[in-house]
């Protein structure tokens, strides 16, 4: 039997190449997001284009401020698959409002919505995990939660900082249970996000700040998760995993 991945916010952009990755390493994986019909298409093109190689799709509605559903989209995993063993927690919403206009109300619905997503997503499926004793939870940080941000939001920079906090947090607490929690921290990365948040004439001077002149590969951060899904990942955990072309050392 394949292993089963999960990947929220997987409709579209990063998510859906994530699935994509895991689809071609041979997982069965469930395509989420709070729209279903875009999910749904997300994981028909999925597997169309694997053209019978690979993993299997299930598609299915999670919007990630909702407990509720979290607990029904792991009900349909199990009722569909019979197991789920990989979570990755990667939707997410992205501001990029300057830091003395951004409103209390605005401030609640990123940082909310950003921890909440992930909080639920270790909370629920990490202790589904622990009680099958074996799982892989990858949360996607950001550069922005270590370094404050450059071109996204205040908000968004401490979500993303507090959700690697979350990730130590819940290491500790299923280490002996067999499940591994880790963070992708990525960088400006050639993908949709970054071009929305980031106009055309400012890139040329973010590229030039980069130590390695460009941005990152969405393909890389696939490939990573890959890895850190694999069984033999079982000695890695609350680990953040810069992806960053060298904007933040340590």
């Amino acid at each position: 039997m394949n292993q089963v991945a999960l990947v929220t916010g997987a409709g579209q952009g990063l998510g859906q190449r994530f699935c994509a990755q895991l689809l071609a390493a041979g997982f069965d994986v469930v395509v989420s997001d709070r729209d279903l019909a875009l999910a749904q298409a997300s994981a028909a093109h999925l597997q169309q284009a694997q053209q019978g190689q690979g993993g299997r799709t299930l598609a299915v509605k999670l919007d990630v401020a909702s407990k509720a559903d979290f607990e029904q989209a792991l009900a349909q995993v199990l009722a569909h698959f019979g197991a789920l063993h990989v979570v990755v927690n990667n939707a997410a919403v992205t501001k990029t409002t300057p830091l003395m206009q951004i409103t209390p109300e605005e401030l609640d619905a990123v940082v909310g919505l950003n921890l909440r997503s992930v909080f639920l997503g270790c909370q629920v499926f990490g202790a589904h995990l622990a009680e099958a004793g074996y799982g892989r939870i990858i949360n996607m940080a950001s550069l922005a939660g270590q370094n404050g941000g450059t071109a996204t939001g205040a908000h968004y920079a401490a979500s993303k900082g507090a959700i690697i906090t979350l990730t130590k947090i819940f290491a500790k607490e299923f280490a002996a249970r067999g499940v591994t929690v880790n963070a992708i921290a990525p960088g400006p990365i050639d993908s949709p996000a970054v071009h929305a948040a980031v106009p055309a004439e400012r890139l040329p001077g973010l590229l030039a700040n980069i130590p390695v002149q460009r941005l990152g590969d969405a393909g890389f951060l696939g490939d990573l998760i890959v890895q850190l899904a694999r069984p033999e990942a079982y000695f890695t955990t609350g680990a953040t995993w810069d992806v960053n072309g060298g904007l933040f050392m340590r």
